[in-house]
């Protein structure tokens, strides 16, 4: 299958332009200047995490059942939470923009003891290269190869957080990309994100790509991906052909 032909995306606002409007609005005033002076000079590192679905693999359970489908209509007013915390704003503005945007699949966590949607997160092919380009802005991600899939956009709604239910999502979705035709499935995590770089582990994945950033004023300046190279004395499996790179992924 070729790549999807995608409609240019109408003019939409700059993420940070989008967030302080929305933050303005609710006379969240202190929260808007703290935000402004964090963004006009950036660094930051986030680790492509990978899980080889060629791997035995014992998907975590959450601690309440659940059960697992693709996102319906009336699923949004729930997942899609109107008011979170300051640190999670811009990311539900992107999941709000991933929704707009109709890629597929946003696959969803419900509360199997009454029918709540608790979780949602999206799996998405190389198919889907072109889209994920357009949304997310060129070289954000390295183009998915024809036996990849990423992982994106996950939300755990607050009142269910704590149950790992954000964990057993995403080992559960990963395999679903085997019916991609896909072996290996990517999620990235800001290094700085403890609990879901934890999380993400027990899900099946670990380190292998490093996505170094650097903005001026909310515009990324660079970019640079590489093979991640773990502490000392540990090992990781990585491939030998692959080099640093500034465009795109190693290679």
């Amino acid at each position: 299958m070729g790549p999807a032909v995608h409609k240019r995306a109408p003019f939409r606002l700059p993420l940070a332009i989008e967030l302080t409007a929305s933050l303005l609005a609710q006379r969240r005033f202190s929260e808007v200047g703290r935000g402004i002076a964090s963004r006009v000079y950036k660094q930051s590192r986030s680790f492509g995490m990978r899980r080889d679905l060629a791997t035995p693999f014992e998907p975590p359970q959450a601690r309440i059942p659940i059960e697992i489908r693709q996102l319906r209509a009336e699923d949004i007013p729930v997942l899609f939470e109107e008011k979170v915390p300051v640190r999670e704003a811009a990311d539900m503005i992107t999941r709000r923009r991933h929704l707009a945007a109709g890629i597929p699949q946003c696959y969803v966590a419900i509360d199997a003891r009454n029918g709540t949607p608790c979780a949602f997160q999206w799996l998405m092919g190389p198919e889907q290269n072109a889209a994920i380009a357009e949304l997310f802005g060129p070289g954000w991600f390295p183009p998915l190869r024809s036996d990849e899939a990423l992982l994106e956009n996950a939300y755990t709604t607050i009142h269910y957080r704590g149950y790992g239910i954000g964990t057993a999502l995403a080992a559960r979705v990963s395999a679903y990309a085997a019916d991609l035709g896909c072996r290996y499935v990517y999620a990235f995590i800001a290094a700085n994100n403890a609990p879901s770089l934890h999380a993400c582990s027990k899900a099946g994945f670990s380190k292998y790509l490093v996505r170094d950033e650097l903005e001026l004023m909310t515009i990324p300046v660079r970019r640079v991906f590489s093979i991640y190279e773990s502490p000392a004395g540990a090992a990781v499996r990585t491939e030998p052909s692959l080099q640093q790179s500034e465009t795109g992924r190693p290679s």
